[in-house]
């Protein structure tokens, strides 16, 4: 196995859902923003991987025919948010493994307005267990599954280490701080801690409209390819994938809400993907985290190490998760502010952290940025997270 390098990456601004144009045309357009990056043509493509949640299958090749039809695999990728990732680790394993030199992985999505809901409600229901358990393990109020999920996981850490609630508010005024930056971000205007604690609830006792990302609608775009491949063809990829897990649920670890939104499986992946790289959390820079509600990029911080186990008040307080602290988190505005259509959220995060360890970040850059670390989450469940470095 060798480590793979990011030939190009591109994206779509996101947008709300009825603003965007068809998936299609969002797909295409990151897809060929991505091969210009690299300035490639679209023939050296051997394997493609598109991720979607909400679309029927072959909408990967719907997609990437408006960029060719050369005969290639496509495989389509479903593994709710944690989509785009999943596309990411197997378009980087079938570079690594050798068994092709040049992997697209794209993502896209054309989401509905309000919360998540299945489609499939004349079935059993993956989340249903979950739910289960849940119920079991805390007196949860009624509600849409991921206000329930992550909702409650907020309220049990607050509870677990008696830290003030203002910590979530914290988060998102952060994150739209970031994201007025990004030219790609989807709000551009400023919050206050107050504004955050005052707006309608969504989830009791705690979690307000601030707290929670938009349904978005948006494409992104990343190209892996061989170091050798990169040589022969003239690409500059001076950034290469150096540690990658992706990891599940296993038995044990339904024990409480904070688990049950996947606490667990990014502690997991995390480690490994420590090991492998040799990298620890000090030596990063910038982060791009799974931000869905501001609880669980709180609960994050923890599961990737940044701070101790009840450590993330101060960790915040002292302003250690921004420009001018220890690391640089979600400096695209995150899902909170950038947007979150499934599918291309992992591989936007992909490219927001090329552009920083490339030094092409504009306004937000993460000076001397080497070293990013990525995490996407999918509940049902799937934990990825991803090592960056800076090379040559």
């Amino acid at each position: 196995m060798s480590n793979a390098r990011i030939a190009g990456v591109g994206m779509v601004k996101f947008c709300k859902p009825g603003q965007q144009e068809p998936y299609r045309v969002m797909a295409s357009a990151a897809i060929k923003a991505a091969l210009q990056d690299a300035n490639i043509d679209y023939n050296l493509v051997q394997q493609a991987y598109a991720s979607y949640v909400y679309g029927d299958s072959t909408c990967g090749q719907h997609a990437l025919y408006d960029v060719g039809m050369t005969g290639i695999p496509v495989i389509n990728v479903n593994n709710n948010c944690s989509s785009g990732s999943t596309a990411l680790f197997l378009a980087r394993q079938a570079v690594a493994s050798g068994a092709v030199d040049c992997a697209l992985a794209f993502g896209f999505e054309e989401m509905q307005r309000g919360a998540l809901g299945s489609q499939w409600d004349d079935r059993e229901s993956p989340f249903d267990p979950m739910l289960q358990k849940l119920e079991q393990c805390s007196n949860a109020p009624q509600g849409p599954l991921a206000l329930r999920m992550f909702g409650q996981a907020g309220t049990a850490y607050l509870e677990k280490y008696g830290a003030n609630s203002d910590i979530f508010a914290k988060v998102a005024v952060k994150s739209r701080r970031h994201a007025l930056k990004n030219p790609y971000s989807l709000f551009t205007t400023p919050l206050t801690v107050q504004e955050v604690m005052d707006a309608p609830s969504i989830y009791p006792p705690y979690l307000t409209r601030f707290m929670a990302c938009p349904p978005t609608c948006g494409a992104a775009a990343v190209l892996l390819c061989s170091e050798s491949f990169a040589k022969k063809h003239q690409i500059k990829a001076n950034v290469e994938i150096v540690g990658q897990s992706m990891v599940t649920d296993i038995a044990n670890t339904w024990t409480n809400p904070i688990d049950l939104i996947g606490a667990k499986m990014t502690a997991r992946a995390a480690s490994e993907v420590y090991e492998q790289s040799g990298i620890g959390p000090s030596d990063v820079q910038v982060i791009e985290l799974h931000d869905c509600f501001t609880p669980n990029e709180v609960i994050t911080y923890e599961g990737l190490g940044l701070c101790e186990a009840g450590g993330a008040e101060k960790f915040i307080n002292d302003r250690q998760n921004t420009y001018g602290g220890k690391f640089v988190i979600n400096p695209s505005g995150g899902l909170m502010s950038k947007g979150h259509p499934l599918g291309a959220t992992g591989l936007a995060q992909c490219t927001e952290l090329v552009w920083h360890l490339r030094g092409t970040a504009g306004a937000r850059q993460v000076d001397g940025a080497n070293i990013a670390l990525q995490h996407n989450l999918g509940l049902g469940g799937a934990a990825i997270v991803t090592m960056y470095k800076k090379v040559g």
